[in-house]
């Protein structure tokens, strides 16, 4: 059965927005940080072990932009593993590989944990990971958070309906400060 991740550039105040977008009003902001080799080499690892990814309309118009003119293994991976994006309009993606999503939010994320085996990586997106947080769908949170305050731009947390409880998997710090957190969802009682 599939896991639901989410996987987040974050600033300390929460801010998840164009961490390495230049349309934005600190442009590449998480590129201001060195993650040194052993931050470059988690977040390679992270999305190397994705079984498929999860996406929402414009972070899946960045990566289907950019992946496929790139070399090499994580390339390689992006390129031929199957990516499910969530969107009203989108009818005809060029991204190998790709199926859209137009139906109710919680039972296709159910029908793509019951199909795939391993973990469904959900990367920026930041409406579609509000929408899964919300409806609780979501089984781990990857956090790789910068230390910078942006006081601007789109937040990780919006408001969801009921609290909800998570485990601390590990932290850990990387080259100029860069802390990463992993917590899962804590579900006494359920199958997830």
């Amino acid at each position: 059965m599939g896991r639901v991740v989410v996987t987040e550039f974050i600033s300390l105040d929460g801010v998840v927005e164009a961490p390495g977008g230049a349309d934005f009003r600190y442009p590449n902001w998480s590129f201001a940080f060195d993650r040194g080799p052993e931050g470059e080499r988690y977040k390679e690892e992270e999305a190397l072990a994705s079984a498929a990814l999860l996406l929402g309309r414009a972070t899946y118009d960045g990566f289907a932009a950019a992946w496929p003119h790139y070399e090499g293994e994580l390339a390689d991976k992006y390129n031929g593993m199957p990516k499910y994006v969530v969107s009203s309009t989108l009818s005809d993606p060029a991204w190998n590989n790709t199926t859209v999503l137009t139906g109710d939010l919680a039972e296709e994320v159910e029908r793509l944990r019951e199909r795939i085996d391993g973990d469904i990586s959900v990367a920026g997106s930041i409406t579609l990971v509000q929408s899964l947080l919300a409806l609780d769908l979501v089984d781990e949170v990857h956090l790789m958070q910068f230390p910078v305050i942006l006081g601007y731009g789109k937040r990780l947390w919006g408001e969801t309906p009921d609290k909800t409880d998570w485990d601390l998997i590990t932290t850990t710090r990387y080259g100029d400060g860069v802390l990463v957190t992993e917590l899962r969802r804590r579900r006494i009682g359920r199958g997830r």
